[in-house]
């Protein structure tokens, strides 16, 4: 299986390298697994959808959110 890194997956994203480990650090991103100090992504890896908006978020209405107090 051929990985990226931090930098090249933040470069095909569009995102910044911290949001990709953030990513990584989290479990968004199937397939990951660390190498010392180094997050080991696999090239076919797909960007998840950003949870952090309610664009990103999918099936969430804004009573939903009110409701819950998120």
């Amino acid at each position: 299986m051929e990985y990226m890194s931090c930098a090249e997956a933040a470069g095909k994203w569009g995102i910044s390298e911290r949001r990709v480990q953030k990513l990584c650090e989290g479990e968004r991103i199937p397939g990951v697994s660390k190498f010392g100090s180094m997050w080991l992504i696999p090239k076919d890896a797909e960007k998840p959808i950003d949870g952090r908006t309610k664009k990103g978020r999918s099936g969430i209405t804004n009573e939903a959110i009110i409701f819950t107090g998120r």
